[in-house]
């Protein structure tokens, strides 16, 4: 959906024909959907959420002002919720040393994602992110699952595009780490 057509249906939304809204709830349930059960890991969670997501931008829809696409405004609300789900739950993330990371080639930490061919090769890879922070999760479903530009996703996290590089970088460095058991 083109920004214009979403700013269209937002102006209807505000103006009282809210059955607008369903457009942009078919539109963004699906990606959504994908940000948040790859943060919280639990489909049902997953689901409350995503509704609590759609309530949210509903009812600050007004405080929409078009200073990013609303799409990222949207991912933002999504991702802030998920996160703070798993904040509430205070899930525990595997830590791993710090040296162990910064010893991964970074060609290897390059590849890891894309050389997953097989099916044991795609097991291993789901399990590894399964064992990443919110944060972590959000960096690799934004970027490979859901083609976002470094852009989007450092206004979706609040974070200078160099600073997604980085940690963009250092996710794929620690999922080879899992990966492999070093």
């Amino acid at each position: 959906m083109e920004q214009k057509d979403e700013i269209y249906y937002i102006k209807r939304i505000l103006d009282g024909e809210t059955e607008y809204f369903s457009v942009l709830l078919d539109r963004y349930s699906r990606p959504l959907y994908s940000l948040i059960v790859q943060i919280v890991s639990c489909p049902e969670d997953a689901e409350e959420l995503l509704q609590d997501v759609f309530l949210k931008a509903f009812r600050n829809l007004s405080g929409y002002k078009g200073e990013c696409r609303f799409s990222t405004w949207l991912y933002r609300i999504a991702y802030n919720t998920a996160i703070s789900a798993t904040r509430k739950k205070k899930l525990e993330f595997l830590y791993i040393e710090e040296n162990t990371i910064n010893n991964v080639p970074d060609e290897k930490a390059d590849e890891v994602i894309s050389s997953a061919r097989d099916e044991e090769q795609i097991e291993c890879l789901c399990k590894a992110i399964e064992q990443l922070t919110g944060e972590e999760k959000a960096l690799i479903t934004l970027f490979y699952y859901e083609g976002k530009s470094m852009e989007e996703i450092g206004e979706v996290l609040k974070i200078t595009i160099s600073n997604v590089k980085i940690r963009l970088h250092r996710t794929r460095k620690k999922i080879y780490v899992l990966m492999n058991g070093k």
